[in-house]
């Protein structure tokens, strides 16, 4: 990565984030739409959607960085080749809003116990992560869930008509920061132990 210079003092600004995630099939993504756009018109909603092709459940943040860094993806492709794990059935049937102290609300998909087997991908993942020089990030703080909205109103959170599949990949995803564009750096199959 070439030098970028900066004022002392001053950091550049991110322009990548890079996270590990696992993405939805056809039918799941069509229903976590249909439910965003239920949600939306029944709260007067007026905030940002993710588009159908951004939809995800997050696994693990890699980081922020002013251009993408090399030896950091480097480091994230290995953890992601050294990892073996079965395939994972997700089932999200709530949904609401996340409380954050920030002026947009993400409006999330969530689940109940039945989170239990991606909790202890995510954890797997983060293993993985940290034998490769990665801070390990403990699965006590991770809640799974799919963002479909921002929005400054709060929706209490309801059940929803179950968005459910077989996760059988992951995957290390570029994110644009601002862009709303994600490019898949790296894909690893749900096999096995």
């Amino acid at each position: 990565m070439p030098e970028q210079l900066a004022l002392p003092g001053l950091l550049p600004k991110p322009t990548d984030r890079l996270f590990f995630a696992v993405l939805p099939d056809a039918p799941a993504t069509a229903q976590a739409t249909t439910i965003t756009d239920t949600l939306f018109g029944a709260h007067g909603l007026s905030g940002r959607r993710l588009s159908a092709r951004n939809l995800h459940v997050s696994l693990h943040h890699v980081g922020d960085f002013a251009g993408l860094p090399d030896a950091v993806v480097a480091r994230a492709l290995a953890a992601g080749d050294s990892l073996r794990h079965a395939p994972v059935a997700i089932r999200f049937d709530k949904a609401g809003s996340f409380v954050r102290r920030h002026r947009t609300l993400p409006l999330v998909l969530r689940g109940g116990g039945q989170v239990i087997p991606l909790i202890a991908l995510q954890h797997a993942l983060g293993e993985a992560m940290a034998r490769q020089g990665f801070r390990h990030i403990s699965s006590a703080h991770y809640t799974p869930h799919m963002t479909l909205l921002y929005d400054p109103r709060y929706v209490e959170a309801r059940t929803v008509t179950p968005v459910e599949w077989m996760a059988r990949e992951f995957v290390l995803i570029r994110s644009l920061i601002g862009k709303a564009r994600h490019e898949v750096l790296g894909r690893w199959g749900l096999a096995g132990e």
